[in-house]
Formats: C-alpha cells, sequence, structure tokens
C-alpha cells in the first residue's frame, strides 16, 4: 500500500467471539467501525447494535449504523441458500435506491476524510459477503486500498 493512501478494512464476525473482533478492529488502528447490517441485532453476544457500541466505545472506536446498505431480506435469504448469483443481482438493484446511494455516498466521504473505517456485516468469507462488494465500490470511486480483517474463530 502506497504512503498515505487511504484504506477501507472490512471484518466479518460469523463463528468469532466479540473480545476477537474488537481486539482484531484495535490492533488495526480502526477509528470507526460502519454496521452495513440491514438489522443490526444478532443472537451472538455482543454483536446486537447497543452491545457492540459499547464494546467499541471502551477501545475508543465509534460507531455508525447504515442500514441503508444492508441486504434486503430477499437478498439474504438468497444467500442462506447459497443463490450468490441471486444475491448479487438483488444487492446491485438495491444499491440504486436513493437511501443506498445516499449512504454509500457517505460511507465513502467518511473513508476518503477521516480516520480507518472498517465495516462490519456477519459472514466470515468477505467474498461470499455484500461488504466486499462496497468496499470495491469505494476502492473504484476514490482510490483507496481494500483489507478484509478476519478474526480468530471459536
Amino acid at each position: 500500500m502506497a504512503r498515505g493512501r487511504k484504506s477501507i478494512f472490512t471484518i466479518g464476525y460469523e463463528q468469532t467471539p466479540a473480545k476477537a473482533v474488537l481486539d482484531e478492529l484495535q490492533h488495526a488502528g480502526v477509528k470507526l467501525l460502519v454496521d452495513v447490517r440491514a438489522v443490526a441485532a444478532s443472537r451472538r453476544p455482543g454483536f446486537s447494535k447497543t452491545q457492540l457500541a459499547t464494546g467499541l466505545a471502551e477501545r475508543d472506536i465509534s460507531y455508525l449504523h447504515l442500514r441503508g446498505l444492508g441486504t434486503p431480506k430477499e437478498g439474504r435469504n438468497a444467500a442462506r441458500s447459497g443463490k450468490f448469483g441471486e444475491l448479487h443481482r438483488i444487492y446491485a438493484a438495491h444499491l440504486k435506491t436513493p437511501e443506498a446511494r445516499e449512504q454509500l455516498d457517505e460511507l465513502t466521504t467518511l473513508v476518503t476524510k477521516s480516520g480507518p473505517v472498517c465495516i462490519l456485516c456477519y459472514e466470515r468469507d468477505h467474498r461470499q459477503c455484500h461488504r466486499q462488494w462496497i468496499a470495491e465500490i469505494i476502492r473504484e470511486r476514490d482510490g483507496v486500498a481494500v483489507k478484509n480483517l478476519v478474526a480468530p474463530q471459536l
């Protein structure tokens, strides 16, 4: 990565304890975690919106939920069924909505003008998650580097 070049991080929390994700974010120097889940709730301890924001604050990492960048329900259903082509088609259409475009612009501004930003979603493998598509759009727009963080599993 070129010196001074901005980057965007991504991370998923599937099969990963909250402490491991928080440690990974802190180790990477992340200053803002942007939650790109449509629903910022989780059965996994530490990953619901309020719990996550509290854990991040204890490490001086800010939290922002951009719900408009989350995958619509039909896309989540396609992902659960392993239909990643369908997920991609649904999410590409979703990114054309006014809310998603506005929030993508907001995220791009945060990445290029503020400290290290990481986007979070559930899937461990970034290649099977919409967060990678978001990161790639920002990379193409502004030339930022994309780094996918992976915290130790359970």
